[in-house]
This record gives structure tokens, sequence and C-alpha cells, in this order.
């Protein structure tokens, strides 16, 4: 029988999900399986290896059973992941650590070290990862200074992509995207950057091998291909970061399309031939194929600052919502399309996670800036959401900086469900957005990768024809004028208060001792 269905398999922070489409595109069945984050300590964000291999299985499982195909018809199966993974194995491939994954902090002194002696810039420039405690580089500096007797114990630094392949087919091999997002990996080499082992205290023994994002694997362990439902033999493509995935899986890999994403953080990517770094350390730089490199930067601060606001300050709307039978949400952006766009000089600068992208500073803080006796509850909402879209703003303009100017936008996200949302992001950015019918990127660029690997798909730039636009905003350029002049005094107010921001991180920490 034909195989004419590939299955993109997407490990995710919350939860692993397994979709199953067809040569075309189409989606015919899903698997979804949650997980915690377990929180040990303060700063720690972690996650059980066991647990997530466990959703893996369950999920492809859940997939195929739903789909309702048999064995013969899948042409493959494409790994998606998380980034910034880290877990200690020891000889025998079992786990020393939980996966430490990016949300972790515990290793801020270590990321701050290696900016303070300068060598974090030069590792920066040739492995295209910030240094920030989100990276796996200062977590294994971590490890060596914190917990000795695991890090002599360990026989390899692993992500949990490299965990899950492990326990399927076991052998160690890392994709150059997942590589090229630890800051170990040198981005012109294709290689284990010499200088960054060097820093961290371990060899390449200490890693996986690399290989190519198309790298197919075959020979599954009989016990799990008969636990999935699969043939053992059914090739499985090693894949890439969910990032990178995203926007192959909403078509933005062409010069000039920006890809934006606003779920409960943010993201802005956009792809080149070639690895880009930026002088400033503003940007990151990762692999989707070897001749398709993203470069962009993540926000901390997305949907999670308007949930936020809504639960702390939003109870009128939460009430109104529950007697209408609607979602909160929905009557908070209704309230702010009755305020003008710039919120009548009202500012939120949304820090209050921090921040990665642009700036870097985990010290951060978040403030509302020009409060006057005329704002209301709803000027406050409009501030909200115009404040989360100009710290993406901000890394658009880094990118226009390193690539050029966009020609388009294709956003995904929660945020895409509200139409004035999306037209405040087209006005700001001055730019045509367009928001893609498919709300699963990363699996489906997962599949995409699958298809391309092996022979399904000649093509990466051939998806275009595949991914359908559900909505197109066109900007209002006496907006954009108007947001270029707000956005000037965000930045304005944000460099006026580096000093303050180390100071109230400093109160605050000694008020958590």
């Amino acid at each position: 029988m034909k195989q004419s269905y590939f299955i993109g398999l997407d490990i995710g922070t919350t939860s692993t999900k397994a979709i199953v489409f067809t040569a075309s595109g189409a989606v015919r069945g899903t698997g979804n399986i949650d997980y915690p984050l377990l929180v040990p300590k303060a700063s720690w964000a972690e996650q059980d290896p066991e647990t997530i291999f466990a959703a893996v299985v369950a999920a492809l499982k859940q997939a195929i059973e739903q789909a309702d195909i048999g064995q013969n018809e899948i042409g493959g199966i494409g790994f998606s992941t998380a980034m910034h993974s880290l877990i200690a194995v020891d000889a025998h491939g079992n786990p020393l650590t939980n996966s430490i994954i990016w949300a972790d902090n515990r290793s801020a002194a270590q990321a701050e070290r290696l900016k303070e002696e300068g060598v974090g810039h030069s590792i920066y420039l040739a492995t295209g990862t910030p240094i920030h405690p989100m990276s796996p580089l200062p977590k294994i500096m971590w490890l060596k200074e914190n917990q000795p007797d695991i890090s002599q114990k360990t026989a390899k630094y692993i992500s949990i992509k490299e965990y899950v392949i492990y326990r399927l087919f076991g052998q160690y091999v890392v994709d150059y995207s997942i590589a090229s997002a630890t800051g170990l990996f040198n981005l012109r080499k294709l290689d284990w950057d010499d200088d960054a082992l060097k820093v961290a205290g371990i060899t390449k023994h200490h890693l996986s091998e690399s290989v190519p994002t198309t790298h197919i694997l075959r020979g599954m362990k009989v016990r799990y291909a008969e636990e999935i439902g699969l043939d053992p033999d059914t090739p499985f493509v090693v894949g890439a970061s969910d990032g990178v995935l995203a926007n192959l899986g909403i078509g933005a890999i062409d010069n000039g399309q920006v890809a934006i994403t606003i779920g409960t953080s943010g993201a802005v990517r956009t792809v080149v031939p070639e690895p880009i770094t930026d002088p400033k350390g503003r940007t990151f730089c990762y692999l989707l194929t070897e001749n398709h490199w993203v470069i962009g930067g993540p926000s901390n601060n997305g949907g999670i600052m308007l949930r936020w606001f809504r639960d702390e300050f939003s109870w009128p709307e939460v009430e109104k919502a529950k007697q209408l039978g609607v979602d909160p949400y929905d009557v908070m952006i209704q309230a702010a399309e009755h305020v003008r766009p710039g919120a009548d000089g009202l500012l939120f600068l949304p820090f209050l996670s921090g921040e990665r992208a642009p700036y870097w500073n985990a010290q951060a803080r978040g403030s509302f800036f020009g409060i006057g006796l005329h704002h209301k509850r709803e000027h406050f909402i409009r501030a909200v959401l115009e404040g989360i879209l100009f710290s993406v703003y901000s890394i658009g303009i880094a990118l226009r900086d390193l690539a050029g100017g966009a020609k388009e936008i294709r956003a995904s996200g929660g945020f895409a469900r509200s139409k004035e949302w999306r037209q405040i992001m087209s006005d700001m950015f001055g730019y045509e957005v367009l928001i893609p019918e498919s709300h699963e990127s990363s699996s489906f660029g997962a599949a995409l990768l699958a298809m391309h690997a092996l022979g399904a798909l000649d093509n990466l730039h051939d998806v275009k024809k595949m991914i359908h636009i559900s909505h197109r905003h066109e900007p209002d350029l006496e907006r954009s004028s108007m947001y270029l002049e707000l956005f000037y005094i965000y930045e304005r107010v944000y460099y006026n208060l580096l000093e303050e921001y180390k100071l109230i991180a400093k109160f605050q920490k000694q008020l958590n001792n």
C-alpha cells in the first residue's frame, strides 16, 4: 500500500503532540499528552525524562489509532523538540538529573561571569547561542561547580530529544539544529566548538555525535514499535528544534519573510542562507538545514502578561465573560478596542519575568509609564496588548539591522485569535501580517522536513503551496508613525532604568532569602 502519511512529533514544554498529516498537509489524526513542570527550588525548572518518554510513546500511539491507518501507510516520522534542555546520564544511559529546561535560571551566576570575563561574547559569535542561563553551556558549568558528585559520574550531557532517541534506537545522536542551541556548537565548522568545550570543562566524548537535520534513523526497538503500532523499520528523521521548524511550518523561509509567534512567550525569526551572529549580541542563530539558518530572538513576555493582568486586575471583565458565556480575553480586548492606539500615552514595559532578546537582562522588571488621571482600566488593557507587541518589535528591529527589512510577517500563536491584536501588530510593524490556517506549525514543520529527507518533498520552498492563509491585515501607516514615536520612548525608559533594575532585583532577592 502507498506510504502517504507522515507524522510530526513535537516534544514541547508542557506536552508532546503527534500529528498525522497527509502528503498534502491535511491533518488525519492527533495525539496529545500533557505533563507537569517540576519546580523543586526557586528559579529551577525541570521535567522527568521518563515521563516525557512515556508521553512520546503514548502520543504516537494515540495519533496513529485516531488516524486509523496501517503500519505500511506511514512514510516517516519527524522530530521537533524544545531547545536548551540538559540531562546528565551515566555510562548506562540512566539519567543522573531531571531534564533541566530553558526556563531554568539556576546558572545565572555562571552566565553573568562569562559575560563579565569577555569570553562569553566570543563564544556567542562562534556558536550563535546568547550567553544566558537558558543555555546548556552555563548549566553544565553550574553542575560541575555545585554538584560535582553528579558531574563525575556523567558520561554524556544530552537533550530530551537525544534521550528519547537513545531509548528508541540505542544510539546517541543530536541534530545540528538542537546542537546549535547549546552554546557548544560551532556554526561554521558544524562541529563542537573547542573553546566552548574548554570553558564547560568537558570533551567531545561527553556529547552526542552531531548529524544533519535530515539524518534518518531506522531499527526502532521492537517492544516500543509494537506498543506504538509501528513497523520497527519505519524511518524516523532526526529533525530540528521547534523554533526553526515553526518557520517552516508556516512557510516563512524565503528572504524577507518574518515569523512571529506569541503564545505564553514570544519569538521573532527570519531565515537567512548562511549563519549570521550579531556584534551587539541581540539575536540567536540556529540551523534548520545547512542552507537555511534561522536568526531571531525569544521574548519572555507574551500572552502570560495578559493572563497576569486578567487574573490580578480584570475581575469586571471576567465576571462579564461568565455572564455572557464567552472567553474573558475577548471581553478584555473588546474594552481595549474603544481606546485610541497608543493608550492615550500609557506605556507598558512587560518585563515581569526579566527579558531575553534583544536585551538579555534577567534583572529587568515591568512597569507602566505615563499614567495620568484620565487613564481607566481599559487603557491599561490596551497598553498591555501594545507592550507585548513592543517587546517583539524590539527583536524585529535587531533582525532588520542584520538581514534587512521585512516583506511580510507570518504570525501564529494564541494572540492570532484576536482581530484587533493582529491589526495592532500590522500597524506597529508597518507590514502586511498574514495568519496561516494551521496552528500546529512545529509539528507540521517536523513532518515537512521528514517528507523532504525521505524524498516526498523535493524543495522546502514548495511548502508555501501547502499552507492556507486565513487572515490578512494591511498596516495603517499613520498609526505606524505614531507607534514608532512611542517605541522611541519605550526604549529610552528601558535604558534609563538599567541601574534601577539591578537595585530592585537585588532588593527582591533579599526579601526571598
